[in-house]
């Protein structure tokens, strides 16, 4: 089954009296339990193309398929809905809410969906142990490492069953080791779990933990290799 499809989507940004291309008509298809990497240099759309799936962004021109549902037409309080209950995002920057505890932050994609506070603090308790944070569930972000901020980020993507995870650059601030060690994490839950992955990236570890490698250049899908 697919979770994406996309077919020849384009998307052009408008900079002063400058247009750019950041996608030239991006043909692209994720099936369920992926672990694929979008990969490539800056300003080769790879970033573009993970918001569009996502919802965040959208495009000029093609279609986008995500979970069943055609987004392209769909109105904006549709279309937080289906971001709210079926994508999760990971971001470079963890994107973490200061003033909350970790377990505060893996519980508030679940507040926002009106799932019961019990229910919610179990869920976030057990995804926290999946992550190896059980015990630093009561520390707020300043309090933990850009890796233990990662893993809550990755913990709040899942902990709600999405049927995909879209992770935007994880490992860019974070140390080799710690870097392999979320990637050793993700592709666990994606064996275990059949959590879907879509990363976009231009680090070559991220790429090598990869079971598909999507090449974008220049707006356009250059390669597309499933690995043995």
């Amino acid at each position: 089954m697919n979770i994406v499809e996309c077919s020849d989507v384009t998307k052009v940004y408008h900079q002063g009296k400058v247009d750019v291309h950041a996608l030239r008509g991006v043909t692209l298809t994720v099936q369920e339990g992926g672990f694929i990497a979008l990969a490539g240099p800056s300003g080769s759309g790879k970033t573009t193309l993970l918001n569009i799936i996502g919802g965040l962004d959208s495009a000029d021109s093609g279609s986008i398929t995500l979970d069943g549902n055609s987004i392209n037409e769909m109105s904006q309080s549709k279309l937080a809905h289906l971001r709210l209950h079926n994508v999760g995002f990971v971001f470079q920057a963890y994107n973490l809410i200061p003033v909350l505890s970790a377990i505060e932050n893996v519980e508030f994609v679940m507040l926002l969906q009106g799932v019961p506070a019990a229910e919610r603090k179990e869920r976030a308790m057990t995804v926290l142990e999946d992550v190896g944070l059980k015990d630093e569930c009561n520390r707020r972000p300043a309090e933990l490492s850009g890796g233990q901020q990662q893993r809550v980020a990755v913990a709040r993507a899942i902990v709600s069953d999405p049927s995909i995870v879209l992770a935007d650059e994880p490992t860019a601030n974070l140390d080799s080791q710690t870097g392999k060690e979320l990637m050793e994490m993700m592709r666990e839950m994606n064996e275990k779990k059949r959590v879907t992955f879509v990363f976009s990236t231009h680090d070559q570890m991220v790429m090598d933990y990869a079971r598909r490698l999507v090449l974008i250049r220049d707006g356009l899908v250059a390669d597309d290799q499933v690995k043995e």
